[in-house]
C-alpha cells in the first residue's frame, strides 16, 4: 500500500463526496471554454486522478455510477463536456476535427489541474499529480485511448501523429471502438471516418471492458469488434467481458441517459469494482486489488463475466 488514503485507508471504505460543476478551464483554440465536473472525496490526501471522456451526446453530468463510486473510494474524477454534445453544427469548421479537439480537452484538463483543485472547496493540495489515469466509454474510450498511445489512421492508411501523454499511467477503456476500414458500417464510414485506430503504440497499461451482446451500428462485425484494442495493443493487459451486456454495460451512464437497453445493477457493480481494482493496482496503490478481483470472478459459480489477461 502507498500513503494514498480514503476514508479509513482501506479499499472497502467510502468517504463523503463533493461534486462541483461547472468549472471553467481555458481553451483558447477550442472556440469556447472547456467546462468540467469534478467529483472528489472530502477526506484523504495524495488522491489519484481519473479524467473521464463521455460517449456521444452525453456530458459531464453522466456516468455518476462510475464517478461517484471511484470518488467515494479515494479518486478525483474530472469529466469534461466535449464539443459534440454542445450542438456543434455540421458546417462548423471544428466538426471534422472534433475527435482531435476531444483529445485536446483531456490534455487541457491535465495542463490545468491546479485550476481544477482550486475550483473545488477543500481539494487544494490533496491531489497526487503523479498518479493519473484516463477513462472513457464508447467514443470517449477512443478519445482516452489516444492519450495512452492509440493513433487515428490517416486517409492514406498510415497512422497519424501520436497524442500520447506521458503523465497518464493507466487507462480504463469501456466499449472501445475497434478497427476501421472494411470493418466500419457505411454509417460509420460516412460520419465517423476517424474511427480507424491503430493500436500498435498503445503501450500504457490499460483495462478493456466489453459486452458480449454489444451489437453496434458502427461496424459490420459483431460484439468482438470492441475487443480489438485488447488483441492488438501491447498495453492492454486485461479484458473484462460482461455476459449479456450491451453498449450500456448494464447502465454505467446513469439515470440521465434513458437509452440503456440492458439495465442491470449487478452488472454495473461488476464494472465498478473491477475498474476500481484495476486502477488501484495499475497506479501502484494496492498491488493485490486487481489480482483479488480476478480470482473472485474466476471462482464465481455463476459469473457475470470473465477476465482475460496477457
Amino acid at each position: 500500500m502507498s500513503d494514498t488514503t480514503s476514508a479509513d485507508g482501506s479499499n472497502d471504505s467510502t468517504a463523503p463526496v463533493i461534486s462541483v460543476s461547472p468549472i471553467a478551464l481555458a481553451a483558447p483554440d477550442r472556440g469556447q471554454e472547456l467546462r468540467v465536473r469534478v467529483t472528489a472525496p472530502t477526506t484523504g490526501h495524495n488522491l489519484p486522478v481519473v479524467v473521464f471522456s463521455h460517449g456521444m451526446t452525453l456530458s459531464m453530468d453522466d456516468y455518476a455510477p462510475l464517478a461517484g463510486f471511484w470518488a467515494a473510494r479515494g479518486f478525483v474524477v474530472v469529466q469534461p463536456t466535449h464539443l459534440d454534445s454542445l450542438g456543434l453544427l455540421p458546417d462548423d469548421p471544428r466538426t471534422p476535427l472534433v475527435w482531435r479537439i476531444r483529445a485536446d480537452d483531456l490534455t487541457g484538463v491535465l495542463d490545468q489541474l491546479d485550476t481544477v483543485e482550486a475550483g473545488v472547496p477543500g481539494l487544494a493540495g490533496r491531489i497526487d499529480h503523479q498518479r493519473i489515469a484516463v477513462a472513457g466509454h464508447s467514443w470517449g474510450a477512443q478519445t482516452a485511448s489516444t492519450l495512452v498511445g492509440a493513433r487515428v489512421v490517416d486517409a492514406d492508411g498510415t497512422p497519424g501523429e501520436s497524442m500520447r501523454d506521458s503523465r497518464v499511467r493507466a487507462a480504463v477503456l469501456l466499449c472501445l471502438p475497434g478497427t476501421g476500414g472494411a470493418d466500419l458500417s457505411p454509417l460509420a464510414a460516412r460520419y465517423f471516418p476517424f474511427m480507424s485506430p491503430d493500436f500498435a503504440e498503445l503501450k500504457t497499461p490499460s483495462l478493456m471492458v466489453a459486452g458480449d451482446h454489444d451489437q453496434s451500428p458502427l461496424t459490420l462485425r459483431g460484439p468482438d469488434w470492441f475487443t480489438d484494442g485488447y488483441r492488438l495493443s501491447p498495453g492492454a493487459t486485461d479484458l473484462l467481458t460482461l455476459f449479456g451486456a450491451e453498449h450500456g454495460l448494464g447502465g454505467i451512464q446513469g439515470s440521465h441517459d434513458t437509452r440503456t437497453t440492458d439495465e442491470c445493477p449487478e452488472r454495473v457493480a461488476v464494472v465498478q469494482h473491477a475498474t476500481l481494482a484495476y486502477l488501484r493496482t495499475a497506479l501502484g496503490i494496492d498491488d493485490d486489488a486487481w489480482p483479488t478481483v480476478r480470482r473472485s470472478l474466476a471462482a464465481d459459480v455463476d459469473p457475470l463475466g470473465r477476465i482475460d489477461s496477457k
